[in-house]
């Protein structure tokens, strides 16, 4: 099955694309190329101009004591059990004071180092990185990869309390959502939202056989979406055809 996810909110979308990009990164650290370890940088670099948003950090530490908050309510259930939500609590907790002992924004210490800035200038000019435009870069991508993945890890270090909290608000707000099967109607889907529930993300799974390409537009009253298909060009254009997936709604 494929999954597709649509953010509610800006707030979610933000996190929903840091999430992409330390993803990313995670699987590019490990390897040993100097190519690599470049677009690892250029990732680094996304990372903090996504992150430079002047209420990211507020919105995860909100979420986090909202969901702290909810799960408190939970005590004392005798169908949940308390060690289990001891332990949701305690990663909660972790995640939050992590990520609150962080003075300013996410990754700020770096905005000083003037060795990566000097390549964040240039990394989005179309070969502007190349040896005889930043030489002291082309040293660096010589060194051995031990070197340059002990470098990568001590920059990323300081984003790595953003990656955690986000990583756990949004396991927790996926996990609060059920799953169930619909079936689209010549290939449209609608779906009215109750009035005084927050949805902040629709997560949609898809049989990949089907070659459907879901477009999805909602707000807080509803939901759409429309099934497309590629033609021999990669255009989409309507299905037109019924079709059944799954939908998870999450709050």
């Amino acid at each position: 099955m494929v999954l597709y996810e649509y953010p509610f909110n800006e707030s979610i979308r933000t996190m929903l694309r840091l999430e992409h990009l330390f993803d990313r990164l995670g699987r590019l650290l490990p390897r040993d190329e100097p190519v690599d370890h470049h677009y690892a940088l250029a990732t680094l670099f996304e990372i903090l101009d996504v992150s430079s948003r002047a209420d990211l950090k507020s919105d995860v530490l909100k979420d986090l004591e909202r969901q702290r908050t909810q799960f408190n309510t939970y005590r004392g259930n005798p169908s949940i059990s308390e060690d289990a939500l001891d332990d949701v609590i305690g990663r909660i907790d972790h995640a939050f004071e992590g990520l609150n002992t962080l003075s300013g924004k996410a990754g700020q210490s770096l905005n000083t180092n003037e060795w990566l800035m000097g390549i964040r200038s240039r990394i989005s000019i179309p070969g502007g990185t190349c040896e005889f435009d930043l030489p002291a870069y082309y040293a660096w991508q010589q060194l051995d990869p031990a070197k340059r993945r002990a470098d990568l890890n001590g920059w990323v270090s300081t984003l790595m309390p953003l990656a955690e909290a986000l990583k756990l608000v949004l396991a927790l707000l996926r996990d609060s959502g059920v799953p169930h099967k619909v079936m689209s109607q010549g290939g449209q889907y609608q779906q009215s939202l109750p009035a005084g529930r927050v949805y902040q993300l629709l997560r949609l799974r898809i049989d990949p056989a089907l070659q459907l390409v879901p477009e999805i537009s909602g707000h807080r009253l509803m939901v759409l979406v429309r099934l497309m298909r590629q033609d021999a060009e990669g255009r989409l254009k309507p299905a037109g055809t019924d079709a059944s997936f799954e939908l998870t709604l999450c709050t």
